[in-house]
């Protein structure tokens, strides 16, 4: 997969605020966010651009969760730690995959995020 985050001198992008929608309304598999029904192919764009920006930093962020949390259960110091093979099989992940996270999540729990998020497959 291609690189998502920013590089370490680019700013973070912020997400767009998601606006929630009622039960119902996303119950239409037809509704998404508003955007079938602006006719204006202008902000049609500018609305869509704004929403994919904002799944793309949030998915990049719950990354970053994800690395940390594998980390952090793979820590050798916990006595309850979890092999890779654990952490692939409760996050649905290749062990390779998984050992590519802890590695990821350790950098960024030691403040380092240098390398930024680049998936690790």
């Amino acid at each position: 997969m291609a690189e998502h985050a920013p590089r370490r001198d680019q700013p973070r992008l912020r997400p767009a605020p998601l606006l929630f929608e009622p039960a119902e309304a996303a119950s239409d598999p037809e509704h998404f966010f508003d955007l079938e029904s602006i006719d204006d192919p202008r902000l049609l764009l500018e609305r869509a651009t704004e929403l994919t920006l904002a799944f793309r930093a949030a998915a990049d962020r719950a990354a970053e969760f994800q690395a940390m949390a594998a980390a952090q259960l793979a820590d050798p110091r916990r006595f309850d730690r979890l092999t890779t093979a654990d952490i692939a099989e409760r996050a649905e992940w290749t062990e390779d995959y998984a050992r590519r996270m802890v590695e990821f999540g350790r950098d960024l729990l030691r403040g380092g995020e240098g390398r930024g998020f680049a998936d690790p497959v």
